[in-house]
């Protein structure tokens, strides 16, 4: 009978040790996979970073520009050239529509 009792013993504690290292197994690459997303959202931290020092810049340019009248001007001739497509009364413009790299 006592021998019945230590086989039994026996297969609970091997039972629990295999239990034991499963979670532990589980909890590991966990930990891993929360080390991999850390870094992926470092990078991109640093783009976005990078991205808003750029707009931070542009913005600063634009207030600069706009503080004083000659500045409001060239802005507006600017963007009316720029974005809708503009040009002053007999002037030409060469668009340039070669595929060059």
């Amino acid at each position: 009978m006592e021998e019945s009792k230590k086989t039994k013993r026996y297969r609970g504690g091997l039972l629990l040790r295999f239990a034991v290292i499963c979670l532990a197994a589980v909890i590991l690459l966990s930990l891993i996979e929360r080390q991999i997303q850390l870094a992926e959202k470092k990078d991109r931290l640093e783009v976005l970073q990078g991205q808003l020092a750029d707009q931070n810049q542009k913005n600063q340019e634009l207030r600069n520009s706009l503080e004083n009248d000659e500045g409001m001007k060239e802005y507006a001739e600017k963007r009316a050239r720029r974005d809708m497509d503009y040009a002053k009364p007999n002037e030409r413009v060469y668009i340039d529509v070669g595929g060059g790299d």
